[in-house]
């Protein structure tokens, strides 16, 4: 589809594609239709934009056909990985007197426009961090629009220290529009050609994956030889050039980092997961663990009261951002569990996070989601 602005893009997947005319997401393609001309038209004040609702509800679509009808220069990145960058970009800046301004000043030099997917603020160091991070952005003149599932005043709602991150909601709602994209529908959830990728099996040996793994390397060299991702080796049930297939305990319960999750969607086409159990669990005591272990910088939470966590609250991170960046870089993930897709995580700490995996892990049973097996 040729982007001219959010406006016709709207207007032609209306009237060519089948899409639903949701008062809701009208609404966001009016603000994000005024910043694409503001911006276009040379203005230097320029408010952002900030969707948020339920999961399907079109924001990161919406979002994208805003910035591939920018001119101006611009940016668009999945919101970890925006930290991650941050992360190292900091580690490189040490010994910088204010190393957020620089930072901040750099983007500026880069960037107009700065687009990041959704935004979700739960580790103590990135609030930190952000606390300050938006207000200098918005100071160097950069446009952020974003997409989140929460309104910003529920941002690292119940995290530590919270007082620390305020400043970045004040500026937030200063700087930015922010639309409330809450129709009624999960437009994930239309009706599309069916593409088994769950399966519900037992405990044991797998009894899917063997037989698919086989089908999707037919014709390639396959291996079952460690695979080093990262500063890891992971034992693998098998590999081809395009193809991985892993245990949940390989992927999920080693200290692997978002880095290391960008790694293999750089490297396949398609991950098998097997054994993955029910998340679910009795919550317990528990310290702060970031799930992805990525970040340069760490802080500790100190003698305050942890959340409450449960013993695969850790794991539950690491699948998340797992599931978030195949589904970003359009990576298929088939899955053999333990229990029901809607049964994975039905409780706990991560209860909020997870319905966005879950809607997107039923998006990839959907054959329009990559390539079909």
């Amino acid at each position: 589809m040729n982007v001219d602005s959010p406006l016709s893009a709207w207007e032609q997947a209306v009237a060519q594609h089948g899409f639903v005319h949701d008062p809701a997401q009208w609404r966001a393609v009016q603000a994000l239709q005024r910043c694409h001309e503001q911006l276009n038209q040379g203005v230097k004040s320029v408010k952002g934009v900030y969707l948020w609702g339920p999961v399907g509800r079109g924001k990161t679509w919406l979002m994208d056909q805003f910035y591939q009808s920018l001119h101006v220069p611009a940016r668009r990145q999945h919101f970890h990985h925006f930290m991650q960058w941050v992360h190292q970009r900091l580690f490189q800046l040490i010994g910088t007197a204010d190393p957020l301004k620089a930072l901040a000043q750099g983007l500026a030099h880069e960037v107009r426009v700065l687009c990041f997917d959704e935004l979700f603020v739960n580790d103590i160091g990135d609030a930190i961090i952000l606390g300050r991070l938006f207000q200098v952005m918005f100071d160097e003149g950069v446009v952020l629009v974003c997409t989140s599932n929460q309104p910003p005043e529920q941002l690292y709602g119940h995290g530590f220290n919270r007082d620390r991150f305020a400043p970045a909601i004040t500026a937030i709602l200063k700087h930015m529009d922010v639309i409330s994209v809450d129709g009624a529908q999960d437009h994930r959830l239309h009706p599309g050609i069916a593409e088994q990728r769950y399966w519900v099996t037992p405990a044991g040996p797998s009894s899917v994956m063997g037989p698919l793994f086989e089908r999707l390397t037919q014709g390639q060299t396959r291996s079952h030889q460690p695979r080093v991702v990262g500063h890891r080796s992971l034992n693998i049930r098998g590999a081809s050039d395009n193809v991985l297939w892993c245990s949940f305990h390989e992927l999920c319960e080693q200290p692997l980092a978002a880095t290391d999750f960008m790694d293999l969607c750089d490297r396949y086409k398609v991950l098998l997961l097997s054994d993955v159990p029910c998340l679910s669990a009795e919550q317990r005591e528990g310290k702060i663990a970031r799930g992805t272990e990525d970040g340069a910088v760490k802080v500790e939470a100190g003698d305050r009261e942890l959340p409450q966590l449960s013993k695969f609250d850790d794991s539950v991170r690491r699948f998340i951002a797992l599931i978030d960046e195949c589904y970003d870089r359009k990576v298929p993930v088939c899955i053999e569990a333990q229990v029901p897709m809607d049964q994975l995580y039905t409780q706990g700490y991560l209860a909020f996070a997870f319905r966005r995996t879950l809607s997107r892990l039923q998006e990839m049973q959907l054959q329009r989601f990559g390539q079909p097996l």
